[in-house]
């Protein structure tokens, strides 16, 4: 069946959850000299007075139909000899279709059309229209064929469809029930049912994705045990004393007591560490690891890109210089003359602290006793790929128990799973949180490390480069570097790529008495890192870039950041780039270049730039202003179950309201024990196994 092959859709259940995305209003006749070509979907009821076939490139069928207000043309380019020999001029028709402007007058092309004294149900309601895929509408479930299947199926189920969700909670929060929610949702009597019903499924897919996190949460805590650390460990302190290289901000300690206090809970930590670009989080990073070797432990730091792995890999390096620890750099160009040694190294327990990309989840990759992995911009990674660090733990329970009180001559192996510290700097809203990190226990760095200025963003007009230019030229003069950058985007790269090479030439030419380098993903991995070389040892005072350097490029000399055709990139995005700068004590800038012509979100956006350098402002700002396709591919990546109807940008304090429910309900009843909840145990186990395939449809 296509809908099994397209959608993964086996039963009735999963099929009624294939929920309309818009609803157009068929209540309303509209005359025909109130038509308009920027209208939506409109209906008109009249007569058909002349016909005929219209020879050209591509051959159609024209009709001039008319209401007795005015006339339209009416055209159909396919199934012409259908059209012609069906239509009466005898007969009323309701035709509804998008009204359009042709040679000065309106026209609808390929309207639905039916008999006025044999109108169907969806006349004079709001009509449901349905996402299809290709495949769906070859074989004829186009919209009006899903809205034929959805009636005949609830035609025929005639008795109340079966309550998903605790009938207290029904009540208390007077919920409208599965069955009326269901069929309203599907062909609604009128707005403010069809209102009522979406927010029941909204608030029952909310609550199911909550139930499920936080389930799963407790049930790891109560489960799953973790390396046991007693003592922060001599290492740490000689670090505090000799090696740091300024005083963490209260934000970092508070978070440094919140993962020491994990790791000595006796259970496995799972933290998120959000904070915005520059706020420390290496440090925090660095310390966490250190509690670790200190109790004889190993720890890992993965990140997404080999640029961003070697920035940890020397910041670290620096950082902890003196402490005789061994820190290694593992990724998938590490030669194997250097990398061979390393495995050994960390089979052996030799490597303390091993910093690397994805190569760090091969097969090769061994731990003697891995106690904490460090994972940075955590939406690269998929879960699983997460998961695959527990297997690489080594530790017994008996080197456990000898690591922790100080005494290190265990020689058994086993599993023990290591804690996990997840970072990223990109902010996440709230909701959002809530939902992709509700597993995690969530830490925030929300202050910025001393000596830092905030950024300066200012908006420039393609047209006022001249302006611009000095403006540049004053900073070079004064020994600051600048990065120019440029979309590259899979879906233009030609012309993207042409206008970062002329991008390119042009700054030579403007600045002809600086350097200027250039970086993108098509050098080899040796071009790149001698440009970046360049630019990092100040022999290159201009870099033009793609995004490449939106991540792990640390240079505190550069202060300007110039993004061209800002108008591409999305707000998180930009902020992105922005942290790029601002690393050192002097006055940094973020210049966001446009062309005059903006569209309102383009104004938006740049607004928002402007005005705050907050990125959990910023973050919200982005959650509002993008469109629910826009985040759909990435929402549902930390999700136990697809949304199929609920919204995180839309529905965020509906997201808080149903996690109240969900913590209430597990306080009381934490393994669904309770009779009124055997539903709530039911319908997880049936969302476990569904998992609509929404990537198909469009």
């Amino acid at each position: 069946m296509i809908l099994a092959s397209e959608l993964e859709v086996h039963s009735t259940f999963e099929l009624l959850s294939l929920y309309p995305y818009k609803y157009v209003d068929r209540s309303r006749i509209y005359e025909i000299r109130e038509l308009r070509g920027d209208m939506p979907y409109v209906q008109v009821r009249g007569r058909f007075i002349s016909m005929k076939t219209v020879e050209g490139k591509q051959k159609r069928l024209s009709a001039i139909f008319t209401d007795g207000t005015g006339t339209i043309e009416v055209v159909w380019f396919k199934s012409l000899n259908f059209f012609k020999q069906n239509i009466n001029a005898q007969h009323e028709y309701i035709l509804f279709g998008k009204p359009s402007v042709f040679n000065h007058s309106i026209n609808l092309t390929h309207p639905e059309m039916e008999r006025a004294d044999r109108p169907s149900a969806s006349v004079g309601i709001l009509q449901p229209f349905y996402n299809t895929s290709e495949a769906m509408k070859r074989a004829g479930l186009h919209t009006q064929g899903m809205q034929k299947l959805m009636h005949n199926i609830l035609s025929v189920i005639t008795t109340p469809m079966p309550e998903t969700m605790p009938l207290w909670l029904v009540n208390h929060c007077h919920l409208m029930s599965r069955d009326q929610a269901i069929r309203e949702v599907h062909f609604p009597h009128n707005t403010p049912t069809l209102e009522k019903a979406r927010y029941r499924l909204k608030f029952e897919e909310l609550f199911y994705v909550q139930m499920s996190l936080l389930k799963n949460k407790s049930t790891q805590r109560r489960e799953i045990r973790g390396i046991q650390i007693k003592t922060s460990g001599d290492l740490l302190s000689r670090f505090y004393k000799e090696c740091i290289p300024f005083e963490p901000t209260n934000a970092q300690k508070k978070v440094i007591r919140e993962i020491y206090s994990d790791m000595g809970s006796g259970r496995q930590m799972n933290r998120l560490l959000q904070g915005d670009v520059g706020s420390g989080k290496t440090l925090v990073a660095l310390m966490s690891m250190l509690i670790a070797v200190g109790n004889g432990l190993q720890a890992c730091i993965m990140a997404p890109t080999e640029i961003l792995a070697t920035q940890h890999y020397e910041s670290l390096t620096k950082m902890s210089q003196g402490l005789g620890i061994r820190i290694e750099l593992l990724t998938g160009s590490t030669k194997k003359k250097l990398r061979t040694p390393i495995l050994e190294g960390l089979a052996d327990g030799d490597v303390n602290i091993v910093v690397g990309t994805h190569a760090l989840l091969e097969d090769t990759v061994v731990f003697r006793r891995l106690g904490l992995a460090v994972i940075d911009e955590q939406h690269r990674f998929g879960v699983a790929q997460r998961a695959k660090l527990w297997n690489k733990n080594l530790l017994s329970p008996k080197e456990e128990s000898l690591l922790s009180s100080g005494n290190d001559n265990s020689t058994e192996n086993t599993s023990a799973p290591p804690h996990i510290l997840v970072m990223t700097a990109t902010p996440i809203p709230r909701t959002l949180a809530m939902t992709v990190y509700g597993d995690l226990d969530v830490s925030v760095i929300d202050e910025l490390p001393p000596g830092r200025k905030p950024i300066v963003t200012e908006h420039y007009l393609h047209n006022n480069r001249n302006s611009l230019n000095s403006f540049i030229r004053q900073q070079l003069q004064a020994g600051r570097q600048c990065y120019v950058v440029y979309p590259l985007i899979e879906e233009s790269e030609k012309m993207d790529f042409k206008n970062l090479t002329e991008g390119f030439e042009y700054m030579k030419d403007a600045f002809p008495e600086y350097k200027v380098c250039m970086v993108h993903g098509k050098l080899s991995p040796e071009e790149k890192d001698e440009a970046m070389r360049q630019f990092s040892s100040g022999e290159a005072q201009i870099m033009v870039a793609t995004t490449v350097i939106e991540v792990g490029v640390n240079v505190p000399n550069a202060t300007i950041m110039l993004i061209e055709s800002a108008e591409r990139f999305g707000l998180s995005q930009l902020h992105q780039l922005r942290g790029r700068v601002g690393r050192g004590g002097e006055q940094s800038y973020c210049i966001l270049v446009t062309s005059a012509k903006m569209s309102d979100d383009t104004q938006r956006r740049m607004r928002v730039m402007t005005d705050t350098n907050d990125g959990f402002i910023i973050a919200e700002a982005d959650m509002r202003m993008r469109g629910p396709g826009d985040i759909q591919g990435t929402q549902q990546s930390g999700l136990p179950f697809n949304l199929h109807i609920a919204n995180l940008v839309r529905d965020g304090e509906l997201v808080g309201y149903t996690r109240d429910f969900a913590k209430q309900l597990l306080a009381a009843d934490p393994f669904l024990q309770a009779p009124e909840n055997a539903v709530v145990s039911q319908q997880l186990y049936l969302l476990s196994k569904s998992k609509l395939n929404w990537g198909a449809i469009s």
